[in-house]
Parts: structure tokens; C-alpha cells; sequence
């Protein structure tokens, strides 16, 4: 699959936010000085009297967010992943998921394709917090097509939603044609052997294993789940009765995240054998994002070996 770069997932969504802005007067936008990297600045420039820089204080940006829900307005939250999550938790667990506001919490900087800022500035765990707070929506878009749908979905989205964005410019893999909705996942490639299950940029190097398993005669399907709560148990349900094999691809610790959900949905359903392609339970260093990527385990190559090893299938060692 050839790669074409389009823009970074963070870029969408401040794109998204203008374009809501425009026919959602109630929409409220806030940011912890940080908005030039989370892309909420084209906001504060279009609507100044609707964003509000709360400073260096995640907690408190996520308690002002809560009381302007309670008062009817649709606030969009952002900073880095790593500080808007791990710093405003409790803010997160009370003001928003117990009282059931309709917060949106878009955090950029997801993952360790951050790369040179190092591992203070990587989320390698906000997806699976998120995951643990009653009725909040957790989402991960692929590209800047899936982001910019989502953030259009998210501002008609009734409860709490979480949805995690990223520094680096993300591979194209959808249409402008492509269908977007909350709790839904998206069969990207149909196959007979094995299900590839991803979210992120790590949907590109599913589909980028899944090219070069074809050429090795295995038969991959491709399934993007952009959102992993509420979870698409019925694709998941599908694709084990077709496939029975499983590899779930992310950019995550692998504790919590995407593979935990799917583990779980496949263990109540349709047992199935499963193979995880994630961050093995470590924190990363600085580099670049592809450096990193690739040492940590996040590549189209691990997919293809992690889909030959659910599959019982010989694979050559590395040189």
C-alpha cells in the first residue's frame, strides 16, 4: 500500500473545530497554553469570546469545562494526552463521568510517535484511564479524514468523550467517501485467515502487513476501530466466525488499551486465538517517531509475525 501522508490528527481537529464552531454558537473551547500544539488556536482566532486559555492547570482546565457543561455549553477540552489525562483524572472521574456532562476531551500528543520530547510528554496510558470512567466514549482516528468526522460526530454525542490525537503527520487510509460513526468500526480489507484489529497510526501498518501476508498466500482482513468504548462487538463477533484468529495492532501500553477491550468482547462471545502488537509494558526514550515505532514493536513487520504466530505458521528470524 503506497504511503501518502496527509495531515497530522491534531490538525484535523482544529480544522473540525472551526467548522462547528461556525454552526454550534453553544460550542465552548479551553486549553491549558498550549494551544498553537493542540491546534485549538484557529479557534481562539475565529471565536475569541469562546476560548479560554486556563493556564497551566489540567485539573482546574477540566473543572471550568464541567461547570460550563452544567450550564448547557459544549466544551471541547485539549492539551498534551499525558497532562490533560494524569493530571485531570479526578476532575475527569467526578465532574464529568459521574455527573454525565457532555465534556469533549480531545488530547493531542498521543502515544510515542511524539517522539524527540521524550517519555514526559508520551501517553502511553490515557486510553486505558479513559476506558475505566463509566459512559465516557474513548476514540483513536487513523488519519485526518477519521479525526475530522469524529469531532462532528462528537459535538452531537450525548455523554463524555475522550479522543486522543497525534503530533505526526498520519498515512491516508480512508475516502473522503468513508462513513464515520461513534462505536462503530470500519472493515477496511476483507480476508479468510486472520483478522488485523487497529486504531491509530497503526492502522497503516495493518494494512501494510495484510499486503504483505497476500503475497505469502494468508488471507488477512483489516479492521479499524476508531472508537474502543463503546466497543463494535458485533464486527468483533463477525470476523471471529470467519476468521477465528486474531492480532489487535496500537499504540498503547499494552495493558488497557485496545487489545484489553477486544480480549475481553472475544472471551464473552467467541473465544478466539489473539496476538497483541502494542508497548510491551515499558515506557519509550527520545527519537524520532519512526525510530521509535519500529523499536518498540509497533510495525507492519510485527503485525505479519504476530499474525503468523496466532496462525501457528514458521516465521523466518530476523537479521
Amino acid at each position: 500500500m503506497e504511503k501518502k501522508l496527509g495531515k497530522a490528527t491534531r490538525d484535523a481537529y482544529g480544522q473540525a473545530l472551526v467548522e462547528i464552531g461556525e454552526t454550534h454558537p453553544d460550542v465552548i473551547v479551553l486549553d491549558a497554553d498550549l494551544s498553537k500544539s493542540t491546534k485549538t488556536v484557529t479557534f481562539s482566532e475565529m471565536f475569541p469570546e469562546r476560548f479560554f486559555n486556563v493556564g497551566i492547570q489540567e485539573a482546574n482546565l477540566v473543572g471550568v469545562a464541567s461547570g460550563l457543561a452544567a450550564c448547557g455549553k459544549i466544551p471541547f477540552v485539549s492539551s498534551f494526552a499525558s497532562f490533560l489525562v494524569c493530571k485531570g483524572f479526578d476532575q475527569m472521574r467526578i465532574g464529568a463521568a459521574y455527573s454525565e456532562l457532555p465534556i469533549k476531551m480531545v488530547a493531542s500528543h498521543g502515544g510515542i510517535s511524539v517522539g524527540e520530547d521524550g517519555p514526559s510528554q508520551m501517553s502511553i496510558e490515557d486510553v486505558a484511564l479513559a476506558c475505566t470512567l463509566p459512559k465516557f466514549a474513548v476514540m483513536v482516528p487513523s488519519d485526518e479524514i477519521c479525526a475530522r468526522a469524529l469531532v462532528h460526530a462528537a459535538v452531537e454525542y450525548k455523554g463524555p468523550i475522550y479522543m486522543r490525537t497525534g503530533r505526526p503527520k498520519a498515512p491516508i487510509v480512508h475516502t473522503e467517501k468513508s462513513s464515520f460513526e461513534i462505536g462503530k468500526g470500519i472493515r477496511l480489507r476483507e480476508g479468510n485467515d486472520v483478522t488485523l484489529v487497529a486504531n491509530g497510526l497503526l492502522v497503516f501498518e495493518a494494512l501494510q502487513a495484510a499486503e504483505t501476508l497476500a503475497e505469502e498466500g494468508i488471507s488477512a482482513s483489516v479492521i479499524e476501530l476508531h472508537t474502543v468504548k463503546p466497543l463494535d462487538r458485533q464486527l468483533l463477533i463477525e470476523e471471529a466466525s470467519k476468521t477465528g484468529h486474531f492480532v489487535v495492532a496500537e499504540e498503547h501500553q499494552i495493558w488497557g488499551g485496545l487489545g484489553s477491550a477486544v480480549a475481553t468482547c472475544l472471551a464473552q462471545e467467541v473465544p478466539s486465538k489473539i496476538e497483541f502488537v502494542a508497548i510491551q509494558d515499558t515506557y519509550a526514550e527520545s527519537g524520532t517517531p519512526d525510530e521509535l515505532l519500529i523499536k518498540y514493536g509497533l510495525s507492519a513487520a510485527n503485525v505479519v509475525k504476530a499474525a503468523k504466530k496466532v496462525l501457528g505458521k514458521s516465521v523466518k528470524s530476523e537479521t
